[in-house]
């Protein structure tokens, strides 16, 4: 069994420390992780979410760094609104160097139960603020002569997981936006890259599986061990890094080989 890895053993990165990063949906699960993991940088954090209670709990959890994270209270499906907020921080502090694209909600659902107003839902959430959001970073990216733009696939797609039609196609069609970006923004010294998590293990994925579930899982794993937030937000920092200088266009995956 493969533990994870103690927080003062994970690497630092020094070309990180000071950098602007907007994290979406940074309020519990991978997206607190990616809070927790780039505040260990030392970075400027920022993250947007509409969990208010796990988000104040996350914030007042770091209180004792040296640069805690701010949170914003945003709904990423209300984009004019995600836009605004974006270029008022933008105003008052500077572009943001690092977008993490993380936002997403995976509710199970059977094809005859979908409705116009579901499918609109859920590309709403876990697509639409994706490219939007990006749109809003990218001119303050350019002005200051690069930035690295990271998006959150699924595994999901790639396994055919039963009732997640909606959730799955949007996360295939996040692998196209992400290679779409990388290409269009490389000139600017602009990266885009994708991040395709396997089962992590969060209080809301816990929902979802009985032991013997979680155990069938990790049965199906070449590793055995137990995906954590910590796992994602190592890859993720290590990418938003300049030690993945020219690394762009793909997608990394981190489900310890589930299959």
């Amino acid at each position: 069994m493969h533990m994870p890895l103690a927080r003062d053993q994970r690497a630092v990165y020094p070309s990180l420390r000071g950098k602007r990063v907007l994290i979406t949906g940074g309020g519990s699960g991978i997206g607190a992780g990616f809070v927790e993991g780039f505040v260990r940088q030392h970075c400027d954090v920022t993250f947007f979410d509409i969990a208010e209670e796990d988000s104040t709990a996350l914030v007042e959890s770091l209180s004792g760094v040296q640069q805690p994270p701010i949170f914003h209270r945003v709904d990423m499906t209300d984009i004019k609104a995600v836009q605004a907020r974006i270029k008022d921080l933008i105003d008052a502090n500077g572009p943001f160097d690092i977008l993490i694209n993380n936002a997403a909600n995976d509710d199970r659902h059977t094809i005859d139960e979908v409705t116009e107003e579901y499918w609109e839902n859920r590309f709403n959430v876990n697509l639409k603020h994706l490219f939007f959001a990006a749109q809003a970073v990218i001119p303050g990216m350019k002005a200051k002569g690069g930035g690295v733009i990271v998006n959150l696939g699924s595994i999901s797609w790639h396994l055919a997981i039963p009732e997640l039609a909606l959730y799955q196609t949007a996360k295939a069609a996040i692998e196209g936006l992400n290679r779409s970006l990388a290409r269009d923004l490389g000139p600017d010294n602009i990266r885009s890259v994708c991040i395709v998590p396997g089962n992590v293990k969060t209080p809301r994925q816990m929902k979802w599986y009985t032991p013997e579930g979680e155990a069938e899982i990790v049965n199906a794993q070449c590793l055995k061990g137990r995906l954590v937030p910590e796992d994602i937000a190592a890859l993720a920092v290590f990418l938003a890094s300049d030690d993945a200088r020219l690394i762009t266009g793909h997608e990394y995956f981190i489900d310890a080989g589930w299959r």
